[in-house]
C-alpha cells in the first residue's frame, strides 16, 4: 500500500522493475538507471545522510538548473530519513536563495552546476549551511557521490528502515516556495499524503500503457506539477527521460520518441509558432494544403461533433499534413499535458485535430497540485475548460465566483506563517484566488485571477488574463500585459516576437538600424494596431485596448519580468516600465 512518497519506487520495483527507470544525457550520451539501482542508490543516500547527522524534520535544499536522475535519487533518499526536501528555483535572485535557505532553516544544499554554485556561494556565509554538494563535477567542491560513498556501508540500513517506518502519511514531506508574482515567496507545506493522494487520484485520468509508456520531462522538477507527475510515472511504470534544455527539446523528442510529455502553455505556443512559420515558408499547393489543414484544425470539436464531412476532411488532413507534425515531435507522442496557466483554445483544438491532444488541467502548489484535468476517454474532454474535478476533491464556487477547494491534496499551510494560512482557508476550504464556473456537464472553466482583476475609473471590471491570452494569438506578440487599474481605459505593454517581426520587416522591405529603430517604425506600429483592432473585436468596449506601448527589451525570468513558470510579475513589470505607463495615460 502506498501512503508515503518513498513507497512509489518500492512499488515500481515490485510491479514493473524497469531496466530504464530514469535516463539522463551526460556528455552527449544517454545513461539509464534501473528501478533496482534507483532504490539501492536512494537507500545509500539515506544511509549517507544519517551518517552526516541528518535527523527527522531537518531541511535539505536542492537547486538544479536541469531535471536529472540525481535529483530523484536524492529526493527519495532525503524523505526516507524523515527529513524534508526544499527545492529552489535556480533562476531566482541570490537574495531569494538566501531568504528561502534561512526561512526553511536548510542545513545542507545540493546544486546542479557551477553557475548555481557561484550564485549560492555569494550568500552562503549569511546562512547556516554546513555544506554544499554538486551534481556536476566541480574542481575542489564536494560531489553528491561523496554522500553515496558514505552510504556504501550498509550496516546502518536498519536505522533507515526504522526512520521510514516512523514517517506517517500526515508528516511534512516538502516545502515548496511559491515563485510569487508579488512579495516574498511563501513556503507551502505539503505532506506525504497531499502528494500521494494527488498521484493516486490523478492516475485515473491519464491513459498510460502501464510498464511500457515513455515520458520526456523538462518542466522544472522544483515545480510541483512536474514533481507530482514524476511520482505518477513511478507509480505507472513509465520510463522517464530528462530533456537537456528547452533549446534541445526538438532534438530530444526525436531521440527519445516519447509517448507523453508535460509542459506549460508557453512551450506549446512556441511549438505551434514554429510549425506555422515552417508552413508560411512553403509555396504553391503545399502551402495551400498546409493552411487548409490548419484552418480545419482550428474548428476542431471532439467526438465527431462537427459531423461526417468534417471528419472525412480531418482524416485527409491528418494523412497529408498533421502526420508530419507528429514526426517532428518524435512520431509516438499520444498525450501532452498542460498546466500552470491558461492554454489558448486554438492550441487545444489544433493539436487535438492533429492527433496530438493536449489535456489541460488546473491546480496550484497549495493543492499538490491537480484539482481537475481533461481526459479524452469517456467524453471527459471539453475545449476551453480545465476538465472535471478529480476523485476525492471537492470544489465549490463562492458568491463572488472564487473557486474553493477541499480535499486530501490541500496543503498543511504556509511554513511559519499562520496569518497568511488563515487568509486563504475557510474551514477545510482553500481559496484559490481564481474565478471560475461549472458548465451544465460539470466541466470547470477558469475565467480569471481574482487578484489580477481590476476596475477602471468608470467602475467597469476588467479580467486581464483572459484578454492577454487572446492577444497573444498574434504572431507579432510574444508577451502582453493589460493595465488600467483606476484609469479611464485599459491599455497594454507589449513585448514583440522579435524573430517574427524581423522576418516580417524583410518581407515588407522595412529598413531599420537596430531593434530600437525597428520597434518605433511607423509601418510596424500601424501593423500592430491592426492586430490590436482585430483582437479587440472579441471584447466589450470597456475591455478593449485603447493604447499600447512596446517595451524595448525581452521579458525574461532572469530579468525579473516572469516567474519561473512564465507567469507575468505584474508589479515588477509596472515598475520597470513606469515611464511607458505615464506616456500612455499622461502624455
Amino acid at each position: 500500500m502506498i501512503t508515503r512518497i518513498f513507497d512509489f519506487p518500492q512499488y515500481q520495483l515490485e510491479t514493473y522493475n524497469l531496466q530504464k527507470a530514469f535516463t539522463t544525457k551526460y556528455d552527449g550520451v544517454w545513461k539509464s538507471i534501473s528501478t533496482k539501482d534507483f532504490v539501492e542508490q536512494a537507500n545509500a543516500i539515506s544511509r549517507g545522510l544519517i551518517r552526516l547527522g541528518i535527523k527527522p524534520n531537518d531541511k535539505i535544499a536542492v537547486i538544479s538548473s536541469s531535471n536529472r536522475t540525481e535529483w530523484n535519487i536524492l529526493d527519495i533518499g532525503i524523505l526516507q530519513t524523515g527529513a524534508q526536501n526544499v527545492p529552489i528555483y535556480p533562476t531566482i535572485a541570490s537574495e531569494d536563495y538566501e531568504y528561502i535557505i534561512n526561512h526553511s532553516e536548510s542545513i545542507y544544499c545540493f546544486v546542479s552546476d557551477i553557475e548555481v554554485l557561484e550564485k549560492l556561494n555569494s550568500i552562503k556565509n549569511n546562512t547556516k549551511l554546513k555544506n554544499i554538494y554538486t551534481f556536476d563535477a566541480v574542481l575542489n567542491e564536494n560531489h553528491w557521490t561523496d554522500v553515496l560513498k558514505l552510504g556504501e556501508d550498509i550496516s546502518n540500513q536498519n536505522e533507515v528502515d526504522t526512520r521510514k517506518e516512523a514517517v506517517k502519511p500526515s508528516d511534512l514531506a516538502t516545502l515548496i516556495y511559491t515563485s510569487g508574482t508579488t512579495g516574498k515567496p511563501k513556503g507551502v507545506m505539503l505532506s506525504h499524503n497531499n502528494l500521494v493522494s494527488n498521484v493516486l487520484d490523478s492516475e485515473k485520468r491519464v491513459p498510460f500503457d502501464y510498464g511500457k509508456s515513455k515520458a520526456l520531462s523538462f518542466l522544472p522538477v522544483c515545480h510541483v506539477f512536474e514533481r507530482m507527475i514524476l511520482y505518477l510515472y513511478m507509480y505507472c511504470g513509465v520510463e522517464v527521460y530528462f530533456a537537456e534544455s528547452i533549446d534541445k527539446m526538438s532534438d530530444n523528442l526525436k531521440e527519445v520518441c516519447p509517448t507523453v510529455m508535460t509542459a506549460v502553455p508557453r512551450l506549446y505556443e512556441k511549438v505551434y509558432d514554429k510549425i506555422v512559420a515552417k508552413g508560411t515558408n512553403l509555396t504553391g499547393i503545399k502551402k495551400a494544403l498546409f493552411f487548409w489543414a490548419l484552418n480545419l484544425g482550428l474548428k476542431f470539436e471532439p467526438y465527431g461533433k462537427n459531423g461526417w464531412w468534417y471528419e472525412l476532411q480531418l482524416k485527409i488532413a491528418r494523412k497529408l499534413i498533421f502526420s508530419k507534425w507528429q514526426e517532428g515531435l518524435g512520431g509516438k507522442l499520444e498525450l501532452m499535458v498542460s498546466g500552470s496557466a491558461a492554454l489558448q483554445t486554438r492550441l487545444t483544438r489544433v493539436f487535438a485535430a492533429a492527433g496530438l491532444p493536449i489535456m489541460e488541467g488546473y491546480g496550484l502548489t497549495e493543492t499538490s497540485p491537480v484539482i481537475s484535468v481533461n481526459d479524452m476517454r469517456n467524453g471527459g474532454f471539453r475545449v476551453s475548460t480545465v476538465g472535471k474535478i478529480i476523485n476525492n476533491v471537492e470544489v465549490k464556487i463562492a458568491e463572488d465566483g472564487e473557486i474553493l477547494v477541499k480535499g486530501p491534496n490541500v496543503m498543511l499551510g504556509y511554513y511559519k506563517d499562520t496569518e497568511k494560512t488563515a487568509e486563504v482557508m475557510t474551514g477545510d476550504y482553500f481559496h484559490t484566488g481564481d474565478i471560475g464556473e461549472f458548465d451544465a456537464d460539470g466541466f470547470l472553466k477558469i475565467t480569471d485571477r481574482k487578484k489580477e482583476m481590476f476596475k477602471t475609473s468608470g467602475g467597469k471590471y476588467v479580467a486581464p488574463a483572459l484578454i492577454e491570452n487572446h492577444f497573444k494569438q498574434s504572431r507579432f506578440i510574444e508577451q502582453i500585459m493589460v493595465i488600467g487599474e483606476g484609469e479611464k481605459m485599459p491599455a497594454a505593454l507589449i513585448q514583440l516576437n522579435l524573430e517574427f517581426v524581423k522576418d516580417w520587416a524583410k518581407i515588407h522591405k522595412v529598413s531599420f538600424k537596430g531593434t530600437g529603430d525597428l520597434i518605433s517604425n511607423p509601418q510596424l506600429l500601424e501593423r500592430i494596431q491592426d492586430e490590436i483592432d482585430k483582437a479587440n473585436s472579441h471584447f466589450g468596449s470597456w475591455e478593449q485596448i485603447k493604447k499600447f506601448e512596446i517595451t524595448p527589451d525581452i521579458w525574461s525570468i532572469e530579468a525579473g519580468h516572469l516567474t519561473p513558470t512564465m507567469k507575468l510579475k505584474r508589479k515588477v513589470i509596472k515598475e520597470k516600465y513606469a515611464n511607458l505607463i505615464e506616456k500612455i495615460y499622461r502624455p
